[in-house]
This record gives structure tokens, C-alpha cells and sequence, in this order.
């Protein structure tokens, strides 16, 4: 039997270098828009949650506005501009 060559690693310890891990950036989210930019969507979560951000509101009086008032964006807007300060 031969002798492993002194200058090349053996094999077991470049299977582990190679299972080494490193630190990842950590995962963000990117800031998603709405499904559509005109019309609220009041079934999708997302764009209850980016629309009641957006207004300054709460998920619960963005749905009573689009109750009263309809899901397109600008009427939405106007009947919710006196909660934003």
C-alpha cells in the first residue's frame, strides 16, 4: 500500500472544507407594491397590509373605507386623508 502524497490534502478533509459554512446575509424582504396600483384588492393580504401602511390606518378601518366607499385607490384615499397626520 502507497502513501498518501504529503502535499495533497486527503480526500476527507476537502469533503469537509467544502461542507464549511458561512454567514449569509440575512434575508429582507423587499417592500412589495400593490397587486394594483388603482384598485384595492380587500380579499388580498398584501394589499391590505401595504394599502393600510400606505394610508396610515389600521386593516380594520381600511376595510370599513372600502366598504363605504369602494375599492378604487383615489376615493379610498381622500375618505382616509383625515387619519394621516
Amino acid at each position: 500500500m502507497s502513501h498518501p502524497d504529503p502535499a495533497r490534502p486527503h480526500e476527507h478533509e476537502e469533503v469537509e472544507k467544502s461542507k464549511a459554512r458561512t454567514a449569509h446575509a440575512e434575508h429582507v424582504e423587499p417592500e412589495k407594491g400593490p397587486h394594483d396600483p388603482k384598485e384595492i384588492n380587500p380579499k388580498m393580504s398584501s394589499d391590505v397590509h401595504y394599502w393600510a401602511k400606505e394610508f396610515g390606518v389600521t386593516g380594520d378601518q381600511l376595510h370599513e373605507a372600502i366598504r363605504v366607499h369602494g375599492t378604487h385607490v383615489e376615493k379610498v384615499r381622500a375618505a382616509l386623508s383625515h387619519h394621516k397626520s
